[in-house]
């Protein structure tokens, strides 16, 4: 009997890992997109200012308010990866001040901005979905590649 669910228990993992992802695909890699049911809306796409103040450092980014949106509190996102992994990707609460998104980093202390936890899954070659793990409050996030100031920003409404 254990050795026939053994058996069952292998071809099933087998048929489950052949099947092939058959839904929406990015246009661009290397950029995260908002999964809405079959429907892929990028994220904002920039740059991070950076501004030195005695201790801390501010990265913001013009604009109050990104044009991606979504009402998801816990959004679902496609990133087809080439020369970025999404395992690079920290995911950020911005606040929103003096019409710019901001967000800020101590020097002192390891780190005053708290990254948001996001689960990585392979659904494709090369192909992930990005799901966030916490319920997110409205407002704007911003996904950035540790190491650098690109930044791909959203909002939660």
């Amino acid at each position: 009997m254990l050795r026939r669910i053994l058996t069952l228990s292998i071809w099933t993992a087998i048929v489950l890992s052949a099947q092939k992802y058959k839904g929406p695909q990015p246009e661009k890699p290397d950029f995260p997109y908002l999964l809405h049911a079959d429907n892929l809306v990028p994220t904002e796409a920039s740059e991070a200012k950076e501004e030195s103040k005695k201790d801390q450092i501010l990265y913001y980014i013009p604009g109050a308010s990104s044009p991606a949106r979504t009402p998801l509190s816990s959004p679902i996102f496609l990133f087809l990866a080439d020369k970025l992994t999404p395992e690079r990707l920290q995911l950020y609460r911005l606040e929103v001040k003096n019409g710019r998104r901001e967000v800020m980093f101590s020097r002192k202390k390891k780190q005053t901005a708290r990254p948001i936890r996001f689960s990585t899954n392979r659904v494709a070659d090369n192909l992930y979905r990005l799901e966030v793990e916490e319920t997110l409050e409205n407002g704007e996030y911003s996904f950035s590649p540790s190491e650098s100031n690109q930044v791909f920003c959203f909002e939660v409404y």
